[in-house]
């Protein structure tokens, strides 16, 4: 999966970081970008020898500019789980919530899908999102909202942007997203307890949203119930299947 080289989720930290904390995310990123830069000389060489007719040396090119391309995917990658742990440490968020601060959008969606995936596995009802505001985006623009929206639609869950505009309400049960009122957010994720936050796979106008209902707009008891989550699980496993044949 190729990673864009600018952050697309606003500030980092959804808190106050030390001052090794910061430099650690920013030292990760900013390898990534110079393996990115050292990817893209290696491949304008190689095509440069290639049209020279230098075959053999725009091989090697071609197979250094892959290798600091896994390079900068491994980099990124680090920074993802480092920023994932910081934001998401227990005791720092509730439960039933997920920080998306300072990931990439592909970064960001693979998270919400694994968070998304263990929520319903272990009966929670529901799920908030923190994506932020887009308040130092370029234009001021939401990058990451709209990717956890497209998600929301492809599984066929109701969403609702929150009164805090930088946060996504999401119904895991197939009914309407009606949030909580602003600070009354619980602990409790429906049922399921916490969410490894520390172990992660590797931001407008109040509206509802969604498509269609997961499972048909009424409730029918607790056997519907399971059926939804079993469907929706399903579906997961389909969609993360699909993402991985093509990776």
């Amino acid at each position: 999966m190729s990673i864009p080289l600018t952050r697309l989720g606003g500030h980092a930290f959804n808190h106050s970081p030390n001052n090794d904390a910061e430099a650690e995310y920013d030292r990760l990123r900013d390898l990534a970008r110079e393996e990115a830069r050292k990817r893209g000389e290696c491949y304008d060489r190689s095509r440069a020898a290639y049209n020279d007719g230098d075959g053999a040396a725009a091989k090697q090119l071609s197979n250094e500019g892959k290798a600091h391309g896994a390079k900068m995917e491994q980099y990124n990658k680090q920074a993802s789980e480092f920023i994932f742990r910081e934001n998401n440490a227990p005791g720092r968020i509730a439960d039933d919530t997920i920080d998306l601060h300072g990931q990439f959008v592909e970064e960001a969606e693979d998270i919400l899908e694994e968070r998304i995936r263990y929520a319903t596995q272990h009966g929670q009802s529901h799920l908030h999102v923190i994506v932020g505001k887009g308040n130092h985006s370029v234009n001021h623009v939401q990058k990451i909202k709209p990717r956890v929206e497209q998600v929301c639609q492809e599984l066929g869950l109701q969403y609702h942007t929150e009164e805090n505009a930088g946060r996504i309400y999401i119904n895991l049960t197939g009914g309407e997203a009606i949030p909580p009122p602003s600070g009354h957010y619980g602990g409790g994720g429906g049922g399921g307890g916490g969410y490894p936050s520390q172990q992660p796979h590797h931001g407008g106008q109040q509206q509802h949203h969604g498509g269609q209902q997961h499972g048909g707009q009424q409730h029918g008891g607790q056997q519907q119930g399971q059926d939804d989550v079993e469907k929706l699980i399903g579906k997961l496993v389909r969609k993360l299947g699909d993402c991985c044949t093509v990776m």
